[in-house]
């Protein structure tokens, strides 16, 4: 018998009948329950206008609706705009501080901008600068009023918000199944069974990416089996030599973890994408998707990461190295998935740095990410791991210029770029331009490693 999605919609339970579970949130939202006040803007998870909440493990989360599927909110709780109450049914205090800021001008995004506030506030926000803009780095603008809004996120820093509400649609204890579309296993065996019997159906872990087929290309998926309930894809151990963090963990629930091991991925880490992003998208699934531009294989290959993956079949560790066959293919058979992703901690004398070029600090794509891992020693650098994303088909190496910078320094590892890619041209960036940023990308980690203390960010100038 098949299940129907079931969760908490502004604290009333909701079933869904008769709508496919690869809806978006958005468009249930404003066609099916007449809840207009979430807008589209971008349809792809890039300007905010979409934001509700998620209620979960006693936080609130924004996320973008545009590209959570029905099926993703299963056992969960989801508050929009029309949810909002402050005391005795006026308006929300979150409501009132973008009033009395003159926070609003056309009011297209002001929905948005309100979630992103509420999430802000119930995670205990400061007045901290660097915190407010990182807490609406997803939200856009169009009539460029920013400072009175930042000016309202400042007014609600440290509100007293009540914890969400418990969900009145609990967690399933089995897996789920409707329509023979979308499957939500809750055991790593469930989901190797199912992986197996329906091997053209899309892995879906927080939808960021995958998400823009029902909202953007309007093309949803035909079947879809989620991830985000099998708690072997979602677990991170520490060890005093590794970290390892389950493919299907959200970079939020990551970052922790991986800052405490490199904190140079504090920075890169605000900039691989919103609050928004972040709090759905995982790691596993920028590996599996391929991308040649996506924001961590580059910094995976240089700390030497290696993957788990498993089949009924079996288990089986592959060097991430070895993982990116093409443009957009990889190892993965069709009957496996990635279970979970190790990287070694940095050795005694290793330094670890990264970095992310794109057209727009907030909210882009990359035109060329690098990390590097050096190894130095009495003053000489005995292995290097450089790694760049949008070079080439896929994220790679720079394997000549490591073999350069280990036999004649820096400036010949610079040269050698040339000879370890050759990248496209697109409206992102011209090859020579891609190159150009590369071998500047290594001057930069010259300086870094001559100059620790010097500060290289623009920005911070």
């Amino acid at each position: 018998m098949a299940d129907n999605v079931r969760f908490t919609l502004n604290d009333k339970p909701v079933e869904i009948v008769g709508i496919s579970p690869v809806t978006t949130l958005l468009d249930w939202l404003r066609d099916h329950r007449g809840l207009r006040g979430t807008k589209e803007g971008c349809a792809e998870g890039d300007c905010g206008a979409c934001t509700v909440v998620l209620e979960r493990e006693g936080r609130c989360d924004a996320v973008n609706s545009c590209i959570v599927l029905l099926g993703q909110l299963d056992g969960q709780s989801v508050r929009t705009v029309e949810g909002l109450r402050g005391a005795e049914g006026g308006p929300h205090p979150v409501q009132t501080a973008m009033a009395e800021a003159d926070a609003t001008q056309c009011g297209f995004c002001t929905p948005g901008f309100v979630m992103s506030a509420l999430a802000y506030a119930s995670g205990g926000g400061t007045t901290d600068p660097d915190a407010i803009h990182d807490a609406l780095a997803g939200n856009l603008c169009r009539c460029t009023g920013y400072r009175p809004i930042v000016e309202a996120m400042t007014r609600i820093s440290g509100l007293a918000v009540e914890p969400p509400t418990p969900s009145a649609a609990a967690p399933r204890s089995r897996s789920m199944a409707v329509d023979d579309a979308f499957f939500a296993p809750r055991s790593l065996n469930e989901l190797l069974a199912l992986r197996a019997a329906h091997p053209e159906a899309l892995l879906l872990a927080g939808g960021t990416d995958l998400g823009l087929l029902a909202s953007r290309e309007r093309k949803p998926p035909k079947a879809v089996i989620h991830l985000m309930h099998v708690p072997e894809l979602t677990a991170i151990s520490a060890t005093p030599d590794k970290i390892t963090i389950g493919a299907a963990t959200t970079y939020e629930a990551a970052a922790p973890a991986l800052i405490e091991a490199f904190p140079a991925l504090r920075a890169y880490l605000s900039r691989l994408g919103s609050r928004q992003i972040r709090n759905m998208g995982t790691i596993g699934g920028n590996i599996g998707t391929a991308s040649p531009i996506g924001d961590m294989p580059p910094v995976l290959l240089a700390l030497e990461a290696s993957l788990t993956l498993v089949s009924q079949r079996g288990t089986r560790d592959i060097p991430l190295d070895d993982f990116f066959l093409d443009y957009r293919k990889t190892a993965l058979a069709p009957d496996e998935v990635i279970q979970s992703l190790s990287m070694p901690r940095l050795w005694e004398g290793e330094t670890f740095h990264c970095d992310k070029v794109s057209k727009r600090r907030d909210q882009d794509i990359s035109t060329v990410a690098g990390a590097y891992r050096v190894r130095i020693r009495n003053g000489k650098i005995e292995d290097a791991r450089l790694a760049f994303g949008g070079m080439a088909a896929t994220p790679r190496r720079a394997h000549v210029a490591e073999a350069a910078l280990l036999k004649d320094g820096f400036a010949a590892a610079i040269a050698a770029v040339e000879s370890d890619f050759k990248p496209v041209d697109d409206w992102r960036g011209s090859a020579a331009y891609r190159l150009q940023v590369a071998a500047n990308l290594l001057r930069r980690l010259e300086l870094r490693v001559a100059e620790p203390g010097r500060v290289l960010e623009v920005e911070a100038l």
